[in-house]
């Protein structure tokens, strides 16, 4: 972190689902993280929406004066409450869309409990970068053990030989958002191409 407070990046983006779960800490989580972020001066790039832990995560960076860029398609506007308290909300066509423009604002990731959706995000992400579209770093922040049995899947690939430890390493794990700000300062995803050898496999 810098002697000025900041950290060194600039812009995060992070996926996290549009319901709150049924533990506390899961909501907690999320508001500790954008208050931190704004703290450091960091933009918050989100999903847009006003409820589950978006909301939580957006309003908490808001209020404590925070930049907050919420990226939303038209089709999801109204289904997930758009959060119309945010400065910069951007509507875009597609959930294709949405994920490259989250991706384009934004210097690493972070994703928080969620579902299917906070998932697929993750997953793109990390496969854009085992295919080097990107090196940019990718922490799981695993609230009260809510990722565990995923992380469990993904050392169960390596073992299995579905998954190579090296991209393995592209996913690093925190248990909370202070966690996660130290994981961002020294995440450096490995350069490391998706394929190694000629001849293997995945």
């Amino acid at each position: 972190m810098k002697e000025s407070g900041e950290m060194a990046l600039r812009s995060l983006c992070v996926f996290c689902g549009s319901n709150v779960g049924f533990k506390p800490e899961y909501a907690m989580a999320a508001r500790r993280l954008g208050s931190i972020l704004a703290l450091h001066g960091v933009r918050l790039v989100y999903g847009g929406g006003r409820v589950g832990l978006m909301g939580a995560l957006a309003d908490a960076a808001l209020a404590a004066g925070g930049d907050v860029v919420g990226v939303i398609p038209e089709a999801l506007r109204t289904k997930e409450v758009a959060h119309d308290g945010l400065p910069d909300l951007r509507v875009v066509a597609s959930m294709h869309e949405r994920k490259a423009l989250m991706a384009e604002l934004s210097d690493a990731f972070v994703a928080l409990p969620g579902g299917y959706g906070t998932l697929d995000e993750l997953f793109e992400v990390v496969t854009w970068s085992q295919l080097g579209i990107h090196r940019k770093p990718i922490v799981l922040m695993d609230t009260a053990g809510y990722f565990g049995p995923l992380i469990g899947m993904l050392d169960h690939g390596v073992d299995e030989g579905f998954l190579r430890r090296e991209h393995r390493a592209l996913i690093v794990t925190a248990s909370s958002p202070e966690e996660v700000v130290d994981r961002l300062q020294t995440a450096r995803p490995p350069e490391v191409s998706k394929w190694l050898s000629t001849g293997e496999t995945d």
